[in-house]
């Protein structure tokens, strides 16, 4: 798919958005997080963009640059609560508003079946997933309930509803869900909204190098069996998404065209949740 340069420009005109997770796997493809970070800018945001490894995030600001677009790079854990109100503070120092912020945070390597994962594991996965989405929120909340409104986006996964062998992935994304949905309801008077998007196959680094990495496979042979995978096909066969795929209806949920969207929980997935039942 292409990245549909004609169809945003000036949506997000005057807007400043947090990107965490906002860099990426090293990888052929481009990760969700930095595709809507390029995307928004490219719709007129100003965009921080905030992940622990802040050589990645630079990278990604360099791409918005080249571009023509505004960002900061900012390095932070998303999991620390001081950190997340660091970041925060430095988005309003820098550019004055905090108008949109799209939690892209999420890990789920070495996770697997009920009697083989480990403990550990099971920690990490849980405490990434949900912290990185609950200590940012706590840090940005209070501004958007005094600011007068603001957007929050979450990006869980289909795993949540989908089929899955991933025990502590599926659990950590289904939170993500509730969260969301919890988080709506709690800040609608406040002129706040919140949703999630389920990615589906999307081809990222994170999924192809990860998945090839695991299972000692060439990317290319991941890819046919993701494919293979989903339901909507695409220049007649069946095709994975990608990175764009979820940034445009990341975009759609963080602009004013979904004004009076909130507590949604949107599939990205080719059709993959349609399986379901």
């Amino acid at each position: 798919m292409s990245d549909g340069a004609a169809r945003v420009e000036s949506r997000l005109a005057g807007k400043v958005a947090v990107v965490v997770g906002g860099g990426q796997t090293p990888g052929e493809t481009l990760g969700n997080g930095r595709a809507s970070a390029l995307l928004y800018a490219r719709a007129g945001a100003r965009v921080v963009v905030a992940d622990r490894d802040r050589e990645s995030a630079a990278e990604t600001c360099e791409m918005i640059a080249e571009a023509g677009g505004t960002a900061e790079p900012y390095q932070a854990d998303a999991t620390v609560a001081f950190e997340c109100s660091e970041l925060t503070a430095h988005c309003l120092e820098t550019f004055g508003a905090l108008d949109i912020l799209h939690n892209n945070v999420g890990i789920g390597a070495h996770d697997s079946g009920l009697t083989s994962v480990g403990e550990a594991h099971w920690d990490a996965i849980l405490n990434v997933n949900l912290k990185s989405v609950l200590m940012p929120c706590k840090a940005v909340v209070p501004i958007m309930r005094e600011r007068g409104g603001g957007v929050i986006l979450n990006i869980s996964s289909v795993a949540a509803i989908a089929a899955t062998r991933m025990i502590a992935y599926k659990t950590s994304k289904a939170g993500v869900n509730a969260m969301t949905q919890q988080l709506a309801l709690a800040n609608a008077r406040f002129g706040i909204r919140v949703n999630a998007i389920m990615p589906g196959l999307i081809d990222t680094p994170m999924a192809i190098e990860g998945f090839s990495a695991a299972r000692g496979v060439a990317r290319d042979v991941i890819r046919a069996e993701r494919d293979e995978r989903v339901p909507l096909h695409r220049d007649g066969r069946p095709r994975m998404g990608s990175a764009w795929d979820v940034a445009h209806a990341a975009l759609f949920l963080v602009s004013d065209e979904s004004g009076f969207v909130t507590g949604v929980v949107l599939p990205v997935d080719g059709g993959t949740s349609v399986r379901i039942g």
